[in-house]
């Protein structure tokens, strides 16, 4: 599995075209607080990888980071191959087309429609017809298993059927790279459960990179844990010491500084004590 062990973290691969995502001892502060300290790690193409750490440990700010919505104090971040950290805000618009994003609490637009908010990108681009914008809102809401929604409003559904047009909205421009942002967050577990289903069903089908803002550890053993199966539609769990086909890294935070960059099996065989706990507090 190719992620990034603890003891390559301060000398990330000079091929960043490799990578769907690099960070290179990036430091940033809020009013004097320091959030991330010189932190580095690597999103493989093809990768997903899981930031756990307590709030306030930094989680959201790595993806505003990866936007470009905010810049580094220090260090250099690369995205596709664009280093965002000395990029124009014209030239970020070009990159955000590549970047899906799912926000916590999904965001979606009160006034519009379903059909209306998962076009929303589409629309704003002005460039793809009337016709194929249709038939893309219908094959984004088919896949997350909404396609009934499409002239219904946000206030008309439940918050994880919310979620689910939200994905539908990040996957219709068909990203490179996903965002999660706490996407089961305030979702009971069953609910939970098939917001997962749906990234791991992502995962799978399309292989995309994404990094996964998650308080929830087991979500991500879950997605360690499962595959997606076509035949069925559903998710389903893997043979005993079989690994997914797309691969899927845990990172954890703690005080600014990755202190775990790995895969499940590394995650649950850590002597750290600090992590230990974090697992079983889950």
């Amino acid at each position: 599995m190719p992620t990034l062990s603890l003891e390559d973290t301060q000398t990330v691969t000079q091929d960043a075209a490799q990578d769907a995502i690099v960070f290179e001892n990036v430091s940033i502060a809020f009013q004097e607080k320091v959030v991330l300290d010189e932190i580095s790690f690597r999103l493989p193409r093809g990768e997903t990888k899981a930031i756990f750490g307590v709030a306030g440990s930094g989680k959201s700010t790595i993806l505003k980071l990866v936007l470009g919505l905010i810049k580094p104090d220090r260090g250099r971040i690369v995205v596709l191959g664009e280093n965002v950290t000395e990029m124009r805000e014209e030239d970020l618009f070009e990159l955000r087309r590549k970047i899906g994003m799912v926000f916590q609490e999904s965001a979606l637009f009160d006034s519009l429609t379903v059909r209306e908010n998962v076009a929303f990108r589409l629309l704003e681009e002005g460039n793809v017809s009337e016709e194929e914008t249709e038939k893309r809102v219908r094959e984004a809401l088919r896949f997350v298993e909404l396609e009934n929604t499409v002239d219904k409003y946000p206030s008309e559904l439940s918050g994880g059927m919310r979620r689910r047009v939200a994905i539908a909205r990040a996957i219709i421009t068909q990203p490179e790279v996903i965002l999660y942002d706490s996407p089961t967050g305030g979702l009971d577990p069953v609910t939970s459960n098939t917001i997962i289903e749906l990234i791991v069903k992502q995962r799978d089908v399309y292989k995309t990179s994404a990094l996964l803002v998650t308080h929830r550890l087991q979500d991500a053993f879950t997605m360690a844990t499962h595959y997606f199966d076509s035949k069925t539609n559903h998710m389903q769990p893997l043979p005993p010491g079989a690994h997914s086909e797309v691969p899927m890294a845990f990172m954890v935070l703690r005080d600014g500084k990755v202190i775990f960059d790995g895969d499940v099996q590394q995650l649950v065989k850590t002597k750290d004590e600090y992590i230990r706990e974090f697992i079983s507090l889950d």
